[in-house]
């Protein structure tokens, strides 16, 4: 067999098995050692709900999937070139996600009669079962051989057993030509000072992978995927809940206040709290509440005391922390709440992404009680969603929802690290102690916001709190002046209008179709909207990073096309808010409400049927 060497635009790897067999690891390094090369990625990490589903079933199955190629590359791919499925579970779970012309790489070990029971499968012949004997299927016996390979490492059959992972991604790294190196240089960094004896094993086991899969027959191809012709920098891997913690530290140092965040642990949000703990030496201070409302209360307090508050959390910590929400919208206090949505109600599905926290965010208050809500469109986005939240928090003097999602939290693709100088200042409207007595809620008359006063200081003594007050700070409950108190908040908001970018369209200014989308659906829409573009379809794309309140020029916008598909994974949330805030047009929509992303067919599916 003449083996060739193909020169791909680009693949996707789907890497799958048991929640102990290491794939996220697996699919990260795959990734880590494609940004370092040079390319483009998107990845999916995805995990199984349960803290720790019964082994070898298919609620157990953890998934990862990454996207890499020269250009172009939006999302982490709608179905693999490459699926390695680790056990039988494994197979049953994902392979529904093989394209057509796909390698299938398992360990033949695990599919033996009680792998085999345990997943659910009812014939001998797994992928004559799932209907995918026609792909490239290598059958490989990778514990037996990560066993072989390591038989005199010194370590217990556990450990041995533990490293089939490495093995399997040296099969993949010959598929794809990726170099060694810069995983060997992983396993240094990670093991070398406390558990040096893993160095060599893993390289070995490694390394073994790599030379199993140049030497059988059954890859007749490999493949390489040419570094990506990306603006002049340097970059690095990132995911979504870094880029947000880093997002926020830039801020502070442009703000010049110390960065403070009050969270409760959550998935999929912890790792926000758990970055920003890493950064004490940035004049960064973190605490880990006894619960959600704690979190954000001691936010509050922090932001009264002259700190660019954080509070972190999902959809059921953002509605414990509701109330505290109100408290910081009638102090108008600057604070940044970060929502990484994940699907509900209640607990719902923790590890599984949604946008279905939008209706809380706008309307989950009692009272009148707006609040400026902003949203990432990409895991290296949230580093300018995050900066550009706390600038507002900071500038208006109010609270700030910043809306990922777990698909961006977990999710990575490269960055170009940006230079500071690049980036605005950021100007607390500090109080200014005068003759005059201080009046807490005196407003700006362009922009309706009121000074900050930090406590401690001469002259500026003042109360804030939950009851209404006047303009002098005095509680108030007088008719006309709490309906006056509450037109110059709603107007406070309004008036962001004014300081935020105008809505963009990717595509033709006008035409037939209007594709609309917010948040994290950015790269399946955009994706989508090219595919149709590309076949002459007359279909363009505005995708909202500001929500409340909506860009000035959004009616401008609509009104220049025939037809408008909203597409959000919920039932409907954002298509509702617009018919509320626009209603002389008509909304279409797609809406998805499975867990997971959009699927780029989806899209152009949908739109299809409209034009």
């Amino acid at each position: 067999m003449t083996h060739q060497v193909i020169d791909a635009k680009d693949v996707v790897i789907r890497f799958a098995g048991d929640s102990g067999d290491g794939m996220q690891l697996t699919g990260t390094l795959f990734a880590d050692a494609s940004a370092l090369y040079g390319n483009e990625i998107s990845t999916f990490p995805d995990y199984p709900a349960e803290i720790r589903a019964p082994q070898g079933t298919v609620s157990g199955v953890s998934g990862f999937q990454v996207h890499v190629g020269r250009e172009g590359v939006n999302t982490p791919g709608d179905f693999c070139d490459v699926l390695v499925a680790m056990n039988p579970a494994a197979l049953k779970a994902n392979a529904k996600w093989a394209k057509p012309t796909a390698t299938i790489i398992v360990d033949i070990d695990s599919f033996d009669a009680d792998g085999m029971e345990k997943a659910g499968f009812t014939t001998d012949n797994p992928f004559t079962e799932l209907k995918v004997e026609d792909r490239n299927i290598i059958c490989a016996p990778i514990s037996t051989l990560t066993k072989e390979s390591l038989k005199d490492s010194g370590l217990d059959p556990k450990s041995i057993l533990r490293s089939k992972n490495m093995f399997t991604l040296g099969m993949c790294f010959f598929m794809f030509n990726r170099p060694l190196e810069y995983t060997y240089a992983y396993l240094e960094k990670k093991f070398g000072k406390k558990k040096p004896q893993l160095v060599e094993p893993n390289k070995k086991v490694l390394f073994d992978g790599y030379n199993y899969a140049a030497n059988i027959q059954a890859i007749a191809n490999t493949y390489t995927i040419a570094p990506a012709d990306l603006p002049k920098g340097t970059y690095r891997n990132i995911n979504g809940n870094q880029a947000t913690a880093w997002g926020l530290i830039a801020a502070a140092e442009k703000s010049g206040l110390q960065l403070f965040c009050g969270s409760y642990p959550i998935t999929p949000a912890t790792g926000i709290l758990e970055e920003l703990a890493l950064h004490k030496n940035l004049n960064v201070k973190t605490m880990q509440a006894e619960d959600e409302i704690a979190g954000i209360c001691t936010a509050i307090g922090a932001a009264y005391g002259g700190a660019l508050a954080v509070t972190t959390t999902s959809g059921p910590g953002l509605s414990l922390k509701s109330e505290a929400m109100g408290l910081a919208v009638i102090t108008e206090l600057p604070l940044v709440i970060v929502d990484v949505q994940r699907s509900g109600p209640s607990t719902g599905i923790p590890t599984k992404t949604e946008q279905t926290d939008l209706m809380q965010a706008l309307y989950g208050r009692n009272g009148e009680c707006p609040v400026c809500i902003v949203a990432a469109h990409s895991p290296s986005d949230c580093f300018n969603a995050a900066f550009n939240a706390a600038k507002l928090a900071v500038e208006h003097m109010m609270p700030v929802i910043l809306m990922t999602e777990g698909f961006l939290g977990n999710g990575s693709e490269p960055w170009k690290i940006p230079s500071m100088k690049d980036y605005p200042e950021i100007v607390p409207p500090f109080a200014v102690a005068s003759e005059e007595k201080f009046k807490p809620f005196e407003r700006d008359p362009r922009t309706f916001v009121r000074k900050w006063a930090v406590p401690g200081k001469a002259g500026l003594e003042h109360r804030v709190g939950g009851l209404e007050k006047n303009p002098a700070g005095v509680i108030s409950s007088d008719p006309e002046n709490h309906a006056y108190m509450v037109e110059q908040r709603a107007r406070k908001i309004a008036a962001v209008a004014d300081f935020i970018p105008e809505l963009e369209v990717m595509g033709e200014e006008s035409g037939e179709l209007l594709i609309v989308g917010w948040g994290g659906t950015y790269g399946h829409l955009y994706t989508a909207a090219k595919e149709l573009q590309a076949e002459g379809r007359s279909v363009s794309l505005a995708h909202f990073d500001y929500i409340n309140p909506l860009p000035k020029n959004t009616a401008e916008v609509f009104g220049r096309f025939k037809k408008i598909l909203v597409c959000e994974l919920n039932s409907g949330q954002f298509a509702n808010y617009l018919r509320g805030c626009l209603p002389q047009f008509k909304y279409d929509q797609y809406n998805k409400v499975q867990g997971q992303p959009f699927i780029v067919k989806e899209i152009v599916d949908a739109a299809s049927k409209m034009l």
